[in-house]
C-alpha cells in the first residue's frame, strides 16, 4: 500500500488526513507531542456532520515518516514553511509529490525551493478546529483547488476517491489570491473581536469595512499582475451566511494563544503595498493590532 504523511497535522492537516484513511489510505500524522499521544491512546477523532468517528491514522513528531511515502501534505504555519522543508528534506523521497495545504500565496514557492523538489499549491475550502488534540470537528466546506502539475492528477483522484473534493487548476495563483483576501477581510476582524462571522456580518458598518480592506487587497493585487474577481465582496458575505458560528483560524490562534499567521494575511498585503508604494492603512493596522495581541 502506497503512503501518505501530513507535515504540520493541525486541524487542516487532521481533517484531511482523516478522510484519506477513512477511505483505506495508510496516513501518518507528523505533529506536536500532545497529538501523537492522543492518537495512540483513542485514534484520530473526525467529528463530521453530527457523528463521531475514530479513523486509523497514526501520529508521531518525527518529520522522519516521510521517507517512503509517496504523497507528502504541508500544512505547517505559513512562518514554519522554511523550517518544516528543511526537515523533511534529508527524507523525502525524489519520486514524492508534495503538496502545500497552506494560506498565503507564497508557500509552494518556498517549498519547492528549500527542498529542490517541486510543491505544488493548493488553495483549501473548510472551516475546521480541533477541539481537543486528536479530535478535528468539521464545521463546513472541504473543496481543495490543486495547481497543475507533476502528481496532480493522480493526487486528485485519491483526495476525491476520499470525498474530498478536488479540482485541478491552470490558474491556482489567482485562487490564492482570492483566498488571501477573503482571509484579510474576516480573520482579523473575528480574532480582534473574539466574534464568529454571523456577528461581524450583522454589525451595521462592517460590510463597508469588508469592502475598504478588499480595496487595499485589490490594488496590491493588480499591481502584481492578479486580476480579483468583481464578486469578492459577495463571496466575503457568502462565507458570513454559510458558516456563521465559525470563528477564523487567526481568532482560533489568539485565543489559544498560538502564534497567528496574521504576517502572512494582512502583514503580506502591508510589505507588498509598502513595496509598490500603494496605500493600504487598513491592513497595516489590522496586522499589527493582531500581533500585539498575540501573547509573547
Amino acid at each position: 500500500m502506497t503512503r501518505i504523511a501530513v507535515m504540520g497535522a493541525g486541524a487542516v492537516g487532521c481533517y484531511v488526513g482523516a478522510m484519506l484513511a477513512r477511505a483505506g489510505e495508510q496516513v501518518t500524522l507528523i505533529g506536536r507531542p500532545a497529538l501523537q499521544q492522543a492518537v495512540s491512546a483513542d485514534g484520530l477523532r473526525l467529528e463530521k456532520d453530527g457523528v463521531v468517528e475514530t479513523t486509523p491514522a497514526r501520529a508521531t513528531t518525527d518529520p522522519a515518516a516521510v521517507a517512503g511515502c509517496d504523497l507528502v501534505f504541508i500544512a505547517v504555519k505559513s512562518a514554519d514553511t522554511a523550517t518544516a522543508a528543511r526537515a523533511i528534506a534529508p527524507h523525502l523521497d525524489a519520486t514524492t509529490t508534495v503538496v502545500s495545504l497552506q494560506n498565503g500565496i507564497s508557500n509552494a514557492a518556498i517549498l519547492t525551493r528549500e527542498l529542490g523538489h517541486p510543491a505544488l499549491p493548493c488553495v483549501v475550502y473548510v472551516a475546521v478546529d480541533m477541539a481537543t488534540p486528536g479530535h478535528v470537528t468539521h464545521r463546513g466546506g472541504g473543496r481543495l483547488l490543486l495547481g497543475d502539475g507533476t502528481g496532480a492528477s493522480t493526487t486528485a483522484k485519491r483526495l476525491n476517491a476520499a470525498q474530498i473534493p478536488t479540482t485541478i487548476s491552470p490558474d491556482v495563483e489567482t485562487a490564492l489570491w482570492t483566498k488571501l483576501a477573503i482571509n484579510c477581510a474576516l480573520n482579523a476582524l473575528s480574532a480582534l473581536t473574539r466574534q464568529p462571522y454571523a456577528t461581524l456580518r450583522d454589525h451595521p458598518d462592517t460590510t463597508a469595512t469588508f469592502a475598504a480592506i478588499l480595496a487595499e487587497c485589490t490594488a496590491v493585487a493588480r499591481a502584481s499582475g492578479i486580476t480579483l474577481p468583481d464578486d469578492i465582496l459577495d463571496q466575503v458575505l457568502h462565507i458570513t451566511h454559510t458558516m456563521p458560528n465559525q470563528l477564523s483560524s487567526t481568532a482560533q490562534d489568539l485565543i489559544a494563544g498560538k502564534p497567528t499567521e496574521i504576517d502572512h494575511l494582512n502583514g503580506e498585503i502591508a510589505r507588498r503595498a509598502d513595496a509598490l508604494n500603494i496605500p493600504a492603512p487598513l491592513n497595516h493596522a489590522l496586522a499589527l493590532m493582531v500581533t500585539l495581541n498575540t501573547r509573547p
